[in-house]
């Protein structure tokens, strides 16, 4: 997508822009723009664009940026209306009002996200004793059967067995 944007040249202090056509990925400061169709002095307040050009891309489908469409509309260029480009007022009351609100949104959502662990963490507990109850249960079922024992007899004869080779 291409973007009709002003890009900044000029020194320290003493500012002035080229109005250039660009792809909307580039960074206004590379320099590599598909055409150019204007220039603009802030301290002079001198524009010079290039109308028909201007119309042309905006035909092939580049989107001015906002304030290149209220420099556009102000020279009679296109007919629209000027686009705010200033952030929105809030007075402080509003401001304030909406901050009460964010934080009561953020204290029901920390209620809710507690009561989820909560009820987590019960329920990990529960799974461990049951884990704990079967763990007990399993070494009474196997010395009962006798496993047990047999194992660690044959450990042991082995120990001796490898003590005997090694002298």
């Amino acid at each position: 997508m291409l973007k009709i944007r002003m890009q900044r040249t000029g020194r320290i202090n003493m500012p002035s822009f080229r109005i250039v056509v660009v792809e909307h990925t580039a960074s206004p400061k590379a320099g590599k723009f598909v055409e150019k169709v204007g220039t603009y002095n802030p301290k002079s307040k001198e524009r010079v664009l290039n109308a028909e050009r201007i119309k042309y891309w905006m035909s092939v489908g580049a989107q001015p940026s906002a304030t290149v469409h209220n420099m556009l509309v102000s020279l009679g260029a296109i007919n629209a209306k000027k686009i705010n480009v200033l952030p929105k007022y809030k007075a402080p009351a509003e401001a304030a009002a909406e901050a009460k609100e964010e934080a009561v949104e953020k204290e029901a959502e920390a209620a809710v996200k507690a009561e989820a662990k909560a009820s987590h963490d019960e329920e990990v507990k529960a799974e461990a004793t049951e884990k704990e109850t079967e763990a007990a249960a399993a070494p009474e079922a196997a010395s009962a059967e006798g496993s047990g024992e047999p194992k660690e007899e044959a450990k042991a004869e082995e120990a001796v067995a490898a003590e005997a080779k090694a002298e």
